[in-house]
């Protein structure tokens, strides 16, 4: 888009309420999304946009679901996006950083103004699976949440590591194949484009992003690729010295594809 980021995080708001009338106010019970979109490519969204949907959610009385799957604790330099964002949930689904993904864990979180909705009448709550709440699982989300908190890692993310992962990664900016590099915390992307001047994409879309995927695993380098959007989402444990080893990896790769698409 031309807009500038402000205007477009409003258009793309708007798309919501757009939808809303569509189907009528009166068909739709809530809207969900992840404060950055992961898998989708780490779409980070200008700070004009959650703001507006909160606004239309209130407005229709829709409740908000934030996927946190991915962005809670401590990936985007924050314990949550929503609080980075200014979003208000009424519900919040957690899990992957809940236990660092060294056991199997995951956690909704709901509203007083919903579970009081629920409890008005003396109900109980019942939202369960054969393994809900596994006690092995759930020690391993204490422990993990404690040294998230001893050793501050969120807060070293947010301060130290994640500014200067974005400043190495400014240097991938004069890289032919490279047409943008995003980062929030330690969630980042480096689009892969055919013309950046143009802002044209390779096709079919995901064949460069596969060649690339691949070098950075013979590297020894775990970039994923969703269309031709490399993406990393590195440990919070990550150190400067980290990072200057994956910008040389990073450059490798990027090299070795760019010589692959000159033969394409």
């Amino acid at each position: 888009s031309d807009q500038d980021p402000h205007s477009f995080g409003l258009h793309a708001a708007s798309m919501l309420e757009k939808k809303i009338l569509d189907l009528g106010p009166e068909n739709v019970a809530a809207f969900i999304g992840e404060p950055i979109q992961g898998a989708g490519g780490v779409i980070i969204p200008p700070d004009s946009y959650w703001p507006e949907i909160q606004r239309i959610c209130k407005k229709y009385d829709l409740l908000l679901v934030a996927d946190e799957v991915v962005t809670g604790f401590g990936r985007t330099g924050e314990w949550f996006a929503s609080s980075q964002y200014g979003i208000e949930p009424d519900l919040m689904t957690l899990a992957k950083g809940l236990t660092s993904g060294y056991m199997p864990l995951s956690a909704a979180v709901i509203s007083d103004k919903i579970a009081d909705v629920i409890l008005a009448e003396g109900v109980e709550l019942q939202h369960g699976y054969t393994y809900s709440g596994h006690p092995v699982s759930c020690a391993v989300a204490l422990e993990n949440i404690k040294i998230l908190k001893k050793e501050n890692l969120i807060m070293k993310v947010k301060q130290e590591t994640s500014p200067y992962l974005w400043q190495r990664l400014q240097e991938l900016k004069t890289h032919p194949l490279v047409g943008e590099v995003r980062l929030k915390g330690f969630m980042g992307a480096i689009e892969l484009v055919k013309d950046k001047n143009k802002r044209e994409f390779f096709e079919p879309l995901g064949k460069v992003g596969t060649i690339c995927r691949d070098h950075c695993f013979r590297l020894g380098l775990i970039m994923r690729a969703t269309r031709d959007t490399m993406m990393m989402s590195p440990s919070l444990i990550w150190t400067k010295d980290i990072i200057d080893e994956f910008m040389v990896l990073a450059k490798k790769a990027l090299d070795y594809t760019w010589e692959d698409v000159q033969r394409l």
